[in-house]
């Protein structure tokens, strides 16, 4: 999110068990907003014999101040990539700022152009991912489009195969569900790049930023208390970026596509990426904006979507439960993306692995970070340092 006063506190309530109409109901103030239709999708992988099925909705925000404003956020469903029947691309971006919405729409359109135009993807997805999105940054860059403190996140998952390969810039998220006996488990396929987290506080440090809330800029904390809590108890006032001797950017999140002037205190494009081999329990993943996180917990997300055999009323009622909550805190409410993925008749062909590679993170001799074990209870034990919602 990238508005100053963007982001508000809540502790995550539980989920509801009201069905999806009346969350379209609670919606209704941006019902007309919604510009995606309710279309139920399905590809198949013919590689591991198993099918895709998804829907996707994507709502404007309440601006009861802009009631002209048009939604930042945009998404792309790409399948068959590169002409391949077993490679699919999924997509949200969280366009900010003035040109937001021309942020989101050019990244959108130029990535999934430069993966598909690689001709080393399917050899090394993660160096086609990293390529790809720092040649879409530089193209909005030189691009007619005023990136200077406009862009989006971006949230990406691409299927190759029976494995899924996410990469994250910003405060999105991915989300896989995973079934363990009777319980149905989220594990974050990403995690949020901010201040908050340890390791990128200290590499936007290094790169000349400072690190203060609103209050502390306006002089009403303690600049020099560089501790603030985490997103769930923070939420309202979280540390944002500044340069040295002035009242800008003020971005809450470290790294993102575009933000030209952000970038100079290190707000970066290269995406952490991670992989995640499908085995049977995976039953579905999601990707969605922060508009759907803000107040909803991954966990609750994953049940939302599990209450509901069809995608589409998945996608209707977490986008209405959503829109309620930020009504019920603030006076406007966020964009609203998310796309549901349910994976279906995957059968058992081998070992449920999955590997983190930090690719914005390097280790000894210059290599990416890399964790790997077997299980869904990778992400609980072997994850990036900093916050997790869940």
């Amino acid at each position: 999110m990238g508005c100053i006063h963007g982001k508000c506190c809540s502790r995550y309530p539980p989920s509801s068990t009201s069905d999806s109409r009346d969350y379209r109901e609670r919606g209704r103030y941006g019902g007309r907003h919604i510009i995606s239709e309710r279309l139920l999708e399905c590809v198949g992988v013919p590689s591991h014999n198993f099918k895709l099925e998804y829907s996707v909705l994507s709502q404007r925000g309440y601006y009861p101040d802009s009631p002209d404003k048009e939604n930042q956020d945009s998404f792309i469903i790409r399948t068959q990539i590169q002409g391949n029947p077993n490679v699919h691309f999924f997509g949200v971006f969280d366009g900010h700022g003035q040109f937001g919405a021309q942020c989101s729409n050019f990244v959108k359109e130029r990535l999934i152009e430069v993966l598909s135009n690689d001709p080393t993807l399917l050899d090394d997805p993660v160096k086609a991912y990293n390529s790809a999105f720092l040649m879409t940054n530089s193209e909005l860059h030189d691009s007619d489009i005023d990136d200077s403190m406009s862009g989006t996140t971006a949230i990406t998952v691409l299927s190759i195969e029976n494995t899924l390969f996410v990469a994250n810039v910003g405060d999105s998220r991915a989300v896989i569900a995973v079934k363990e006996g009777n319980r149905i488990i989220a594990d974050d396929l990403s995690y949020d790049q901010t201040p908050f987290r340890k390791d990128e506080y200290d590499r936007v440090k290094l790169c000349g930023a400072r690190v203060l809330s609103v209050d502390q800029v306006e002089g009403l904390k303690d600049p020099d208390i560089q501790s603030w809590g985490d997103e769930e108890t923070q939420g309202s006032d979280p540390p944002r970026l500044w340069v040295q001797n002035g009242m800008y950017p003020g971005t809450a999140f470290t790294r993102s596509v575009g933000d030209s002037t952000a970038e100079k205190i290190g707000v970066i494009a290269d995406p952490e990426v991670s992989m995640v081999q499908l085995a049977p329990n995976h039953m579905f993943f999601v990707v969605a904006s922060d508009g759907v996180f803000e107040f909803l917990s991954s966990q609750t997300v994953v049940d939302m979507v599990a209450s509901y055999p069809d995608p589409r009323d998945a996608c209707a009622a977490i986008a209405g439960e959503s829109y309620k909550l930020w009504l019920e805190h603030e006076n406007r409410t966020d964009d609203i993306t998310i796309i549901i993925v349910h994976i279906k008749d995957l059968s058992d062909s081998g070992a449920n692995t999955t590997a983190i590679l930090r690719t914005g993170r390097t280790g000894r001799g210059g290599t990416p970070d890399v964790s790997i074990t077997t299980g869904s209870e990778v992400f609980r034990s072997a994850v990036m340092t900093g916050s997790k919602r869940s």
